[in-house]
């Protein structure tokens, strides 16, 4: 059997979908424009489950075990994504991806999301190479806050919290995505290899047996999120901070270009020992509230015209100059 991992075809019919382009996808799914067969004018995003290393498609349409002598591997992916989408759909809040449906069929399953225009947030940063406005972090960051907030109150982490898994929408309205790797919050200090960690974003607790985690580890995400936001790329590794951090602390290595205040906050949910951190999405609110309209910076680089004719396209809360 060959190994097919080519997205379904425009035209192709799921469920009550139908698949209009491919947008995009990774090494465990595919994610789709599509619109309902009933009302052609309603489009929505399809994401489908399919693990490029565990799974082939044959017949077109139809996913299946790469190795159908050993299919547990792809059984239970198939299993933790559709559980994704089930606690994704019971998440409502304006700053979580909304999940309107979620289905198993052609061997895999899917999970429908509503369809809102913008830009991710990796790709942003990326083309801009950080130095982002500081009004984009005071626009984003305590949304992103209550959502987390949310999350925690339901007694979950989100625990992969990082640029490319924010998506902003016009007017600078993010929306957290992918909870592939949300947990219930541990109340113990027992390992769960289950855990995923990306380097730069995931605190120490999450990267070593006997971490800790609770709403202190994805605060500590949401911190290097933000100093992504204004260096450009990814912080250290946690173990790489613990045993000789090279990391200049955000207040000095910053302090020209933005408030202090935000600096500061970046730093305290970037603290390596979990007890120095904010312990619940209140307390770093509360700080990011402090700073007065006055206080704000803006990186030179904001002044690039084309820079700020992209902005106001697509992220129209930004200053003329």
């Amino acid at each position: 059997m060959a190994h097919s991992i080519d997205p379904l075809v425009n035209g192709t019919q799921v469920d009550e979908y139908i698949i209009d382009s491919v947008l995009g996808g990774g090494g465990f799914s595919i994610v789709y424009n599509a619109h309902l067969i009933s009302e052609p004018t309603h489009t929505v995003i399809i994401k489908e489950f399919m693990p490029k290393k565990l799974a082939v498609r044959v017949n077109g349409t139809e996913v299946t075990s790469l190795d159908p002598s050993n299919p547990e591997s792809y059984n239970k992916g198939r299993k933790l994504f559709f559980q994704e989408a089930s606690t994704l759909a019971t998440l409502k809040h304006p700053n979580i991806v909304d999940v309107t449906n979620f289905f198993q069929t052609n061997g895999t399953a899917y999970m429908v999301m509503k369809d809102e225009k913008g830009v991710n947030l990796q790709d942003y940063i990326r083309k801009y190479k950080g130095k982002l406005s500081e009004k984009l972090l005071r626009r984003v960051f305590p949304d992103l806050l209550s959502a987390l907030k949310m999350l925690h109150e339901k007694e979950l982490l989100h625990l992969d919290i990082k640029p490319s898994n924010i998506h902003l929408r016009q007017g600078g309205r993010p929306l957290l995505l992918d909870f592939g790797a949300v947990r219930e919050q541990m109340k113990t200090r027992l390992y769960d290899a289950r855990v995923v960690a990306t380097s730069g974003f995931a605190p120490l607790e999450q990267v070593t047996e006997r971490g800790y985690m609770g709403p202190w580890t994805d605060i500590y995400a949401l911190g290097a999120t933000m100093r992504s936001c204004i260096q450009g790329s990814p912080p250290p590794s946690a173990k790489q901070r613990k045993e000789n951090d090279p990391m200049k602390p955000a207040v000095d290595a910053f302090k020209k270009k933005y408030s202090k205040t935000i600096l500061e906050a970046i730093d305290w949910a970037m603290e390596t020992d979990q007890r120095l951190r904010p312990q619940n999405c209140d307390e770093l609110l509360d700080l990011l509230k402090q700073i007065p309209e006055e206080d704000y910076k803006e990186p030179q680089s904001f002044l690039n015209k084309f820079h700020l004719n992209t902005l106001s396209k697509v992220l129209p809360w930004k200053n003329s100059q």
